[in-house]
């Protein structure tokens, strides 16, 4: 599959909500009680991913659901301040501003609970301007790359599957966590389609285990994906399509912060594959930026 440099901006679609960050340098378990450091700041994959396009000089629009609330308009200045578009985002009078929380300890993520309640009551009203314009009708759909997480509802990922309007799009979707993985089971099967999948949810999704990366890779594809990247935290991640598959080691760095980094993995991609980067540049390229920021070297 052959990625031009595209001048339509990317459009991500999925959540836009405030992160909030508990990060110990202790090793926890469950009951821990240490000293670290809380921070509150702009998260979301969709969002995730964006700001991460936004470090790469790809523009970048969001869709999603925002509310009416300080939380909101808050939210909102930060996107602009990083350089996103939020013309298309749905301002909701009675949904609150969504957030997420997380606990990460030196042994990686210990628990997290993500409130995306606003959003998926908003249901399709979030792609209003893909429907009815200016980002795209069903009589000329968007043709260029679309950035999709799992958080939408199943019901709406179904009918984004199916719909007339995502028809002619380079779409790339990431499940956002292991627990809403099997939601992008719709896309099997769906032309052009690109995975960005850890090995636990490629596991989910295939209904089986894996041992490496390569292996899951290539499940994936079998299963019906056009494209899968699937990483593995400090192993060796994989590339499949159909008729190749490839397999790099991420650097090794000490790990500084673990949110994130699989969507700056995604959008690190997608902008080596929009200076069309050849696939073993373009996954290096996914790896390096992904350790730069688990290092803690990348700015939020």
């Amino acid at each position: 599959m052959t990625h031009s440099l595209e001048k339509l901006p990317v459009l991500c679609i999925g959540s836009v909500l405030w992160d909030i960050i508990g990060r110990s340098s202790s090793a926890m378990r469950q009951g821990s009680d240490v000293p670290g450091r809380i921070t509150r700041v702009p998260g979301g994959v969709a969002m995730n991913i964006a700001m991460a396009l936004a470090r790469f000089d790809v523009p970048c629009e969001l869709l999603s659901a925002v509310g009416r609330d300080a939380a909101g308009d808050g939210l909102l200045a930060q996107a602009r301040a990083r350089g996103l578009g939020v013309a298309h985002l749905y301002r909701s009078e009675d949904l609150p501003t969504d957030s997420y929380m997380a606990i990460e300890g030196a042994n990686g993520l210990i628990a997290a609970i993500a409130d995306a309640h606003s959003l998926e009551q908003a249901g399709d009203k979030i792609l209003r301007a893909l429907e009815h314009g200016p980002l795209g009708t069903v009589q000329a759909p968007f043709g260029g790359t679309i950035a999709l997480d799992g958080n939408l509802t199943l019901d709406l990922l179904r009918r984004i599957a199916k719909s007339a309007i995502f028809a002619r799009a380079d779409l790339r979707v990431a499940p956002a966590s292991p627990g809403k993985a099997e939601r992008l089971a719709p896309f099997f099967g769906h032309a052009g389609t690109t995975f960005y999948v850890n090995l636990e949810e490629a596991g989910l999704l295939c209904h089986s285990g894996f041992d490496s990366a390569q292996t899951a890779a290539r499940a994936m594809v079998e299963r019906g994906a056009t494209r899968a990247l699937v990483t593995d935290g400090g192993k060796a991640a994989a590339f499949a399509t159909a008729d190749l598959c490839l397999v790099q080691t991420p650097p090794p760095v000490l790990v500084a912060r673990v949110t994130g980094a699989g969507d700056t993995f995604m959008a690190a991609h997608i902008a080596a594959e929009r200076n069309a980067a050849a696939p073993d540049i373009a996954l290096s390229a996914a790896l390096t930026a992904a350790a730069a920021y688990v290092s803690g070297e990348t700015p939020l």
